[in-house]
């Protein structure tokens, strides 16, 4: 699998154009259905608003992503549109953004609107935080204190391939070592010239993670 680019949990920004404010709500969804809850409590929160305007794209089982985006009142194609083509543009996927407007008394055009939701949306996304998910393993090792200090600087040769994700000190050292899925060889070859058969280790299965 490909790595992608997400966001993590939800975020929120709001700039003003000509008296009427653009709210831009953002959460990482990894289904259609989580995607809905997310619009409809929007949708809840936001009731006295004129437009709640949304784009999402969730990565489908195929080979093709799901997208969809709705301009919720306002000219076709000059809300959820751009809203849509600022996620593409950042490459984003699992996630949606619903821009809530309440309307200032000025009508904004068409090149208005779609800048404001332009800029709604950059900035919802400038709010969150990305992560980059990739296919990974955890590799789980036990160790005498004896071979600490190796083992530690061993992973720190794998350059940006390995991440320590725990470590627990009791009568042994336990370490989780976080890595892309392939490119755990050469460490694990490592692994076993330094210890000689005297670790305890364990791989996990392939699975999607931040790393």
């Amino acid at each position: 699998m490909d790595s992608y680019i997400t966001i993590q949990g939800t975020a929120e920004a709001e700039i003003e154009e000509k008296k009427s404010r653009f709210i831009a709500q953002v959460s990482h969804v990894e289904t259609e259905e989580e995607a809905l809850v997310f619009l409809n409590e929007i949708r809840t929160k936001h009731r006295m608003a004129r437009h709640n305007v949304y784009a999402y794209i969730i990565r489908g089982e195929g080979a093709s992503p799901r997208i969809r985006y709705s301009d919720d009142g306002e000219p076709q194609k000059t809300a959820g549109l751009p809203v849509l083509q600022v996620l593409q543009h950042a490459e984003l996927t699992d996630i949606i953004v619903v821009v809530t407007r309440y309307f200032g008394g000025t009508l904004l055009g068409t090149g208005g609107l779609v800048r404001a939701y332009t800029q709604a949306t950059q900035a919802g996304i400038q709010a969150a935080k990305q992560v980059t998910i990739s296919r990974c393993i955890d590799i789980t090792i036990t160790i005498p204190y004896a071979l600490y200090d190796q083992f530690v600087h061993l992973v720190s040769t794998q350059q940006d391939n390995a991440k320590t994700i725990s470590t627990e000190y009791t009568d042994t050292v336990t370490m989780t070592i976080r890595m892309l899925s392939g490119t755990e060889t050469t460490l694990l070859k490592a692994i076993t010239e330094l210890v000689h058969g005297k670790e305890e280790l364990s791989i996990s299965e392939p699975y999607d993670a931040a790393f």
